[in-house]
């Protein structure tokens, strides 16, 4: 006797308990929520962290380079990069080889907030009840759901 699951009817299939992508939507949504009291301070929404995260592990980017990373187009990237900016966070600057290429950098605002940032993924993995081990194990599951999915 086998321990797969049986497939589902076309009927059962479409019901929300069924499908895969409620739960992943939930989390994300739940995840996004966990880190509103931690970035509210820095005076950060949840995709401009992600924006500087990026930019605190490789300064001076292309705005597609910033959009391959985060799987974000550059109309939906332009507007946070310009609120950043406005904050003092981040310049943006025409590259002089090519001027349809926009660069990113940190200021030293920028630059400096990533010290204030430090403690947030400690902070939510104890929020999310997670051991690092098993917060590893998700993200890893997680990473090869979207890669196969790309295929």
């Amino acid at each position: 006797m086998s321990d797969a699951p049986a497939t589902p009817t076309p009927a059962e299939a479409l019901k929300l308990s069924n499908q895969l992508c409620f739960p992943i939507y939930a989390a994300a949504n739940a995840i996004q929520k966990a880190y509103r009291p931690h970035l509210r301070p820095l005076g950060l929404t949840y995709p401009q962290y992600l924006v500087l995260l990026v930019l605190w592990e490789r300064d001076g980017l292309s705005l597609g380079d910033i959009g391959r990373r985060l799987h974000l187009d550059s109309g939906t990237l332009t507007p946070l990069l310009k609120r950043l900016e406005s904050a003092g966070l981040v310049t943006r600057r025409r590259a002089e080889r090519d001027e349809r290429v926009v660069l990113i950098g940190l200021t030293p605002a920028g630059r400096a907030l990533k010290t204030q940032a430090e403690p947030i993924p400690f902070k939510l993995a104890e929020a999310m009840h997670l051991e690092p081990a098993q917060a590893l194990a998700l993200k890893e599951g997680l990473e090869a759901l979207f890669v196969g999915a790309k295929r």
